[in-house]
């Protein structure tokens, strides 16, 4: 994006501004935006969900420490991201807007940005809790940037299902900041996440499918078309399902979140098999507010949130 041109929402155009420094115009809201906030909510919930529900006991000051850690790594890792992706946010409709495309914040001032705050969540992860925490980690935001960002996204459909697993770190994280290693529980809780991210992010690419094409990114329903990615997001819920059920089955949980497991399950494949069913997302058609892709996306985020606390309060409560 050496010489290109950046529309920002007003319609106004704006050079790139490569290398320079943060243009007068930026405010404290675009740095924020930065850090993709409402991608780390779920992110930072799962990550405490991971410290609470691990055997042992943490400081609750180290505690926080170890959520402040997890929270800004995943916000370095977004504006990474939106830095390497400045290109192609810049003719994507839904992205157009931010910050760097826009012009309001040099694309080199975001990098240092990004770098420092990784850097720095990493050194507070290790300095709080311990090595094997602040690893797993640092190893977190280099597959998010490195494996997921620059080698995936552009290059294969199957981006999401590899590159999900950035987004499964936390609640291992969380973990081993409280006992200091990586045991079979979160690694469970790691596979839930890895197996929730494809139905969750094909059903947000059914609706979005035009703006991945334009952009040249090989999501599924560009590569392989909406039929396949439907059916692609009923197989994924089909295994995320019962793996949801392991804690339970294998008694490190109680009824409490056996219950709360089966019920947004069924729920959740419910939805699923709407999108499978419905015709409205297909490639070019015009969605309705209302249409099963966009209900899916939307309870999908529900669903992760409610099963991660289910999983919290069925511990607290022993």
């Amino acid at each position: 994006m050496s010489n290109t041109a950046a529309i920002d929402g007003a319609g106004g155009v704006h050079p790139d501004r490569e290398g320079a420094h943060a243009v007068p115009d930026s405010s404290v809201g675009d740095w924020i935006t930065l850090l993709k906030p409402r991608v780390l909510t779920l992110v930072v919930f799962t990550g405490a969900v991971g410290l609470v529900v691990a055997p042992g006991h943490l400081h609750p000051v180290l505690a926080a420490a170890a959520v402040l850690s997890i929270t800004v790594a995943a916000g370095a890792a977004g504006v990474i991201n939106m830095w390497y992706d400045r290109d192609i946010d810049a003719v994507m409709r839904r992205t157009q807007r931010r910050p760097i495309p826009a012009g309001r914040i040099a694309a080199a001032d975001a990098l240092a940005f990004g770098v420092t705050l990784a850097v720095a969540s990493v050194i507070v992860m290790y300095l709080a809790t311990n090595i094997a925490a602040a690893f797993v980690l640092a190893f977190s935001i280099a597959f998010y940037v490195f494996v997921y960002t620059i080698w995936l996204k552009r290059r294969t459909p199957q981006n999401i299902v590899i590159g999900g697993a950035a987004g499964a770190f936390p609640p291992v994280i969380g973990w081993a900041a409280v006992t200091g290693s990586i045991d079979p529980m979160p690694i469970v809780l790691f596979a839930i996440i890895l197996f929730w991210t494809p139905p969750h992010f094909w059903t947000l690419s059914l609706f979005a499918s035009g703006d991945y094409e334009r952009a040249g990114i090989p999501m599924l329903p560009v590569v392989s078309g909406p039929k396949e990615t439907r059916r692609q997001i009923v197989l994924y819920t089909l295994v995320l399902v019962p793996l949801s059920l392991l804690p339970w089955c294998i008694g490190w949980s109680g009824p409490l979140y056996g219950i709360a497991a089966l019920a947004l399950g069924l729920v959740f494949l419910l939805a699923a098999w709407r999108v499978a069913r419905d015709a409205q997302d297909a490639r070019g058609a015009s969605l309705t507010r209302d249409a099963p892709a966009k209900a899916a996306f939307k309870y999908s985020i529900l669903y992760l949130f409610l099963l991660f606390g289910a999983l919290a309060v069925d511990r607290l409560t022993g």
